[in-house]
């Protein structure tokens, strides 16, 4: 796949959960921001395309106050909210963060009743899943398949054929959270199940290894291209990463970092910046090298949203 798109104004939709976050300090006082693996990568992909791309963003929202303020911080970062469904009595997800004296984290969740389980199922969905094969490029993650439950899964994956036969790229992001699934057995089936529609696989080695039981990368690497995605990364995290593309394999080193001060959206900001990268034409070793290169400036500053200026240019 030498190139992602054949023009130079690509529309690209990210599909996924947004979530309200709470940050408990040490003296237990609370920071309230917003967090989400795809809605990260949507804001980093934002930034770095501007506006040589359209960038939209597909959820579902409550009529809340929250709400209100997750989709003003979306127009702010120049994203798309014509496919964001609002959802009269709902509400977000929410997730507190909290840190021990070592700097360990640990997440609670509250999202059973999150809106966006209901993306796909609502008469409010129909327009937004019609829509989504005429974008260039669809984007979702393994949280994305979690969130939706099973129905809304099944709508994804026959919309994903449907925009493939009309020549849009699809682009997967492993992110395996066990938490979000019933059993282990349940999300192999649903990430094998979307893969055969999958152009460009994004895959943290640690998560792959956590579902699959894969040894390396290298054998990552080798089934997925067995299954026909045509252009796989796998991402570990300080080490290297591969890339296999057609009949082409790199390995790129990742940029080096002396003080790590948050990990938080590595992983979401590298597939931002590779995606970003093969879009305006660059080729796949130097999409890693640009992953790399935005993933350590996001570790080292707290959150997963580093301030524009800090953006590299």
């Amino acid at each position: 796949m030498s190139e992602m798109v054949s023009h130079s104004y690509p529309r690209v939709a990210l599909i996924g959960e947004c979530m309200i976050e709470l940050q408990q300090h040490a003296n237990g006082t609370l920071k309230q921001s917003f967090g989400g693996d795809t809605l990260n990568t949507a804001v980093y992909l934002s930034r770095l395309l501007g506006s040589a791309a359209q960038v939209d963003y597909v959820t579902a929202l409550g009529d809340d106050s929250f709400s209100d303020a997750m989709c003003q911080v979306w127009t702010d970062e120049g994203i798309g909210l014509s496919r964001v469904q609002r959802l009269p009595g709902r509400l977000p997800g929410l997730y507190c963060i909290q840190t021990d004296a070592s700097g360990e984290r640990r997440f609670l969740y509250w999202r059973n009743e999150a809106a966006v389980r209901e993306c796909f199922t609502t008469p409010a969905a129909e327009p937004v899943l019609a829509a989504l094969p005429d974008y260039d490029v669809l984007y979702f993650s393994g949280i994305t398949l979690a969130v939706l439950g099973e129905t809304g899964r099944a709508r994804l994956l026959s919309t994903l054929g449907d925009a493939r036969d009309r020549g849009a790229r699809v682009v997967f992001d492993n992110n395996y959270r066990p938490r979000l699934w019933r059993s282990v057995e349940q999300a192999r089936q649903a990430y094998r199940a979307v893969m055969h529609e999958v152009d460009l696989a994004l895959l943290t080695e640690e998560d792959e290894q956590a579902l699959f039981d894969y040894s390396d990368g290298e054998q990552i690497l080798q089934t997925y291209r067995a299954m026909g995605v045509s252009e796989v990364v796998v991402k570990r995290g300080a080490q290297s990463c591969l890339v296999s593309v057609d009949d082409r394999r790199y390995e790129v080193p990742a940029h080096t970092v002396q003080k790590v001060i948050d990990t938080t959206a590595a992983g979401d900001s590298f597939s931002a910046a590779y995606l970003a990268r093969r879009l305006r034409g660059g080729s796949p070793k130097d999409a890693a090298d640009a992953g790399h290169q935005l993933a350590s400036l996001v570790i080292q500053h707290p959150g997963a949203l580093i301030p524009r200026s800090v953006m590299p240019v």
